[in-house]
């Protein structure tokens, strides 16, 4: 059997995150050096001028200008990791690899970092702590060479030499459903070549616009002659042993195999629960939701700290909001409404009031829609920046939600979805929480479709969570708080 050429180099998403943030970092860091050499040069032709104007002459005055100390603060060093923070929202592949949406995420980064620092100058004692001339420079500079190291990212990405080159084993529901998926990135996270598939009615025609390339017998032939670096196996039920066989070949001779689920999940973030198999299931939502009880304490640390500060913001801004709610539709300020948490125990929860009195006036439980009429004006505001999710921080401190986790939802409504919705349930295995992984690239649902396509968000959450991609959603729901793109 002839060996298969290898592919070249191919970046995998984590590889590319890791390049991004390497990337972003050192432009940060150079921004925040020349930020240094700015300010100081600011400072010693000011302090010269000062000088001058009290009567010292020039040359003494520059001797003594110069020999000034210029007091840096520690925290100055660290703009170059707040930078990253602030960018949290394009570490994405998907997004980084688009010119529209690394534009919004450098644009929007410089604004959110203003808007603190200005926060901090309003408040801070001593004014002098913090300069005003440093942290614009660095801004500036920050977008400026971020923009530049992301344009080189994006023509790197783009090249073809980069790019990984998938060829997908089965042309069935699975693989078509991946495809769907693939068609609605602009631009491709990778080249898909095609289909593999021993239904003979199937071949050389086109699916989605991607062609059935030949049977599994071809299989090597076609990866070496497409160069392709990864396969997919999308295949439901039972591989014929020769196929398995080959697979294997093409494994043993340099080609990445992944299974179907697992691209998936690589390519939406999110799990396919119309694609999965019982024991898959078994593994993923029995064996590995297991977390560290180290991720455990720290993420009730993480909760206890952040409900206590929204529940100091809570009461500084309850006065503005309870006015504004009873000037347009009267009382009652706050709703309160059961859901269900970990393991479908029965919990209260507290929103400020969003839609008029008697919004449903059946008694019957039922979503929230795009524009709905029983949302008022001060609702709709509350909603879109999520500030009518503030006073459930209490809960957040009493330990019955967590700052992340699935949306808690109403008994009824669990009890409707899990008949329509496979695997339903098993968002109730981790504590609701007040933002989510769905809730920031999802937002709110309106039909049993768009709850499926939540559900799939919640549980890769669940077969993912860390301590770090839970801070990546707080910082990424402030972000949401700030652009008010809630709903």
């Amino acid at each position: 059997m002839a060996e298969i050429s290898r592919p070249p180099l191919r970046l995998r998403p984590s590889e590319q995150r890791t390049i991004l943030l390497i990337g972003d970092l050192i432009a940060s860091a150079g921004a925040m050096f020349l930020a240094l050499f700015v300010w100081s040069r600011y400072s010693l032709s000011h302090e010269i001028a000062r000088l001058v104007a009290t009567g010292v002459k020039l040359t003494q005055a520059e001797r003594i200008a110069a020999n000034t100390d210029l007091k840096i603060p520690f925290w100055f060093y660290l703009l170059p990791l707040i930078w990253l923070l602030l960018m949290v929202d394009s570490y994405e592949t998907h997004t980084a690899s688009s010119w529209r949406k690394t534009l919004r995420g450098i644009a929007v980064a410089p604004i959110v970092g203003l808007l603190g620092y200005s926060l901090l100058f309003t408040i801070n004692q001593d004014p002098t702590s913090l300069p005003r001339i440093g942290i614009g420079v660095f801004l500036l500079l920050a977008s400026a060479l971020t923009l530049v190291w992301r344009g080189i990212y994006i023509r790197l990405y783009t090249s073809s030499g980069l790019m990984r080159r998938v060829l997908i084993v089965g042309a069935g529901k699975a693989g078509l459903s991946l495809v769907e998926s693939y068609r609605k990135f602009n631009p491709p996270p990778f080249i898909l070549v095609g289909f593999v598939d021993d239904d003979i009615k199937k071949q050389k025609k086109p699916f989605h616009g991607f062609a059935v390339l030949g049977t599994s017998e071809k299989l090597l032939e076609l990866i070496e002659s497409f160069r392709v670096s990864d396969i997919v196996i999308a295949i439901n039920g039972a591989i014929k042993g020769e196929t398995f066989q080959t697979i294997l070949d093409a494994q043993e001779q340099g080609t990445e195999v992944t299974r179907m689920p697992i691209m998936y999940e690589e390519l939406t973030q999110r799990v396919p629960v119309e694609h999965l198999e019982s024991d898959w299931v078994i593994r993923s939502f029995v064996d590995q939701v297991r977390v560290s009880g180290v991720y455990e304490l720290l993420k009730r640390l993480m909760d206890i700290v952040g409900g206590l500060v929204g529940v100091f913001l809570f009461v500084i801004t309850f006065p503005f909001i309870a006015i504004a709610i009873v000037l347009e539709s009267g009382t009652p300020i706050f709703y309160t409404q059961e859901r269900l948490g970990k393991g479908g125990r029965i919990f209260w929860i507290y929103k400020y009031r969003s839609m008029f009195q008697n919004a449903e006036e059946q008694g019957e439980a039922k979503l929230a829609e795009v524009n709905d009429p029983r949302i008022t004006k001060v609702g709709n505001f509350l909603r879109r920046t999520r500030l009518d999710e503030m006073p459930q921080f209490w809960s957040v401190v009493l330990g019955e939600i967590s700052l992340v986790g699935p949306r808690a939802e109403r008994p009824e409504l669990v009890a409707e979805f899990q008949k329509q919705i496979p695997f339903y349930r098993a968002r109730l295995l981790v504590k609701p929480g007040l933002t989510g992984w769905a809730q920031i690239n999802y937002g709110y649902v309106a039909s049993v479709r768009e709850t499926m396509v939540k559900l799939e968000y919640d549980l890769y959450y669940i077969k993912h969570r860390t301590l770090g991609m839970d801070i990546n959603i707080v910082l990424r729901t402030v972000g949401t708080v700030l652009r008010r793109t809630g709903r």
